[in-house]
């Protein structure tokens, strides 16, 4: 089984709110269903990150530490209402490919406590997953037992999942090649990183609007990833150059390969 996460700054310009990159989603639905037509057993289930829609939301609402007065309620709302926007696009992108996904939505499932999800129902993505189709989940809202509501990540809500459904691999798409050192400089990309690298590496944030923390958020949960299922191969590449998620899929080497 294989969880694939489609970043936001892949599918979504993330320097212009709400700009989808609708060319590079449409490409990048066709290559997976190319990816099952050539290896119909691929059991699939996809993330997406919330890019220009939810992440700018989110920061003018300021809910990033906790949700409490009638206008934070309100930016929750309207961070929520950007987050299913593109979730639509995605939705639509991928089933007009052929793609058999069913939308399961943080915001409707997932409880959350001090920022952690301590609740979201895996019987029904088991479910659909034996009915041979594709979950798809996202960056999104939602309810904090603690804050009153959050922002999760789309690797927040992947890590939950992943620890219940114990994926083989778990492929991060965005538009970098992988993990460089010095990000967002840049200076030499890594064939590998592994805990004991992230000191001397000095990975920030993101260069446009992040609220869930970046690259150095999406590195710090994909080794979290390796470290908390045996033998998970654990990827950060780009989605960017096409071809490159079907061969992803398909089980060839990208990017950076991330170990616990």
């Amino acid at each position: 089984m294989i969880f694939l996460k489609l970043g936001g700054s892949l599918i979504t310009d993330k320097a212009r709110r709400e700009t989808p990159r609708l060319a590079v989603l449409q490409r990048v639905a066709h290559e997976i269903q190319e990816a099952r037509q050539i290896k119909p057993e691929l059991r699939l289930l996809i993330g997406h990150g919330s890019g220009s829609y939810g992440h700018p939301a989110a920061e003018l609402a300021g809910i990033q530490n906790g949700v409490r007065t009638p206008e934070d309620w309100h930016g929750f709302l309207e961070t929520w209402a950007a987050a299913q926007r593109l979730h639509r696009l995605v939705l639509d992108s991928l089933s007009e490919a052929g793609l058999p996904v069913l939308s399961f939505t943080p915001s409707a499932l997932a409880v959350a406590a001090e920022g952690e999800i301590v609740a979201f129902p895996d019987e029904p993505i088991r479910k659909a997953l034996r009915a041979g189709l594709i979950p798809l989940v996202q960056g999104d809202v939602a309810f904090d037992r603690a804050r009153g509501g959050v922002v999760l990540s789309t690797e927040r809500v992947m890590a939950y999942l992943a620890n219940r459904l114990k994926p083989d691999r778990i492929l991060l798409a965005g538009l970098e090649e992988g993990v460089y050192e010095r990000y967002p400089e840049r200076k030499r990309l890594l064939s590998e990183i592994a805990p004991e690298d992230l000191p001397a590496i000095d990975l920030r944030a993101s260069e446009a609007p992040d609220v869930t923390g970046g690259m150095s958020h999406k590195v710090q949960l994909a080794i979290e990833l390796a470290q908390a299922i045996p033998g998970v191969e654990v990827r950060i590449f780009s989605g960017g150059m096409s071809g490159n998620v079907q061969a992803a899929l398909l089980g060839y080497a990208l990017g950076t390969r991330v170990r616990g």
